[in-house]
């Protein structure tokens, strides 16, 4: 695999507490090349049910780096904000 991707949808509980982790989690990825691919709100399922209405992607040069940069200490540091502001299912993929 060379590229991984992280995908989190969540489903906002205390938008304050959200906007300070989101002004935090960047500067978590950049020491392991983490880019964010885009944050958007579904619009429309096509199919199914999805149980959160938003997402973001996170782009990374290999699954090594994702795995890097969610175990890292500054990322771990945020996790309990983030548990606090949102609902989050958070997977990572390879192409």
């Amino acid at each position: 695999m060379s590229a991984a991707f992280v995908v989190g949808q969540m489903t906002v509980k205390n938008p304050e507490k959200w906007v300070e982790y989101r002004a935090q989690v960047l500067a978590t990825l950049r020491p392991f090349g983490g880019e964010l691919v885009f944050r958007g709100e579904q619009v429309q399922a096509f199919s199914g049910v999805c149980p959160h209405p938003d997402i973001v992607v996170i782009r990374f040069a290999a699954v090594a780096d994702a795995q890097a940069w969610h175990g890292s200490a500054a990322y771990q540091a945020l996790i309990p904000l983030r548990q606090e502001a949102a609902d989050v299912v958070l997977m990572t993929y390879g192409t």
